[in-house]
């Protein structure tokens, strides 16, 4: 694995250490922190994991379109 040296103040590693449990890296808190990078493609990846079946979808259709029939919604003039 290939690594970097990077430098931070004393009130930086603090912070980072008090966030790390024992047996974790700072690398893996960092990490935990702020997760993987988000990108297209691990987007299509979660939507390919996603299953939804045509019945849920339908329902959750058929709510949306309630709410725009409702009293509350509609104003009046």
């Amino acid at each position: 694995m290939t690594v970097k040296t990077i430098t931070i103040d004393l009130e930086a590693y603090d912070a980072l250490a008090r966030q790390k449990k024992p047996g974790q890296s700072f690398s893996q808190v960092i990490k935990a922190h702020f997760g993987p990078r988000k990108t297209a493609g691990s987007f299509r990846r979660a939507l390919r994991e996603t299953l939804v079946s045509t019945a849920t979808l339908e329902a959750a259709d058929a709510i949306v379109k309630s709410r725009g029939r409702s009293a509350a919604r509609v104003p009046s003039l």
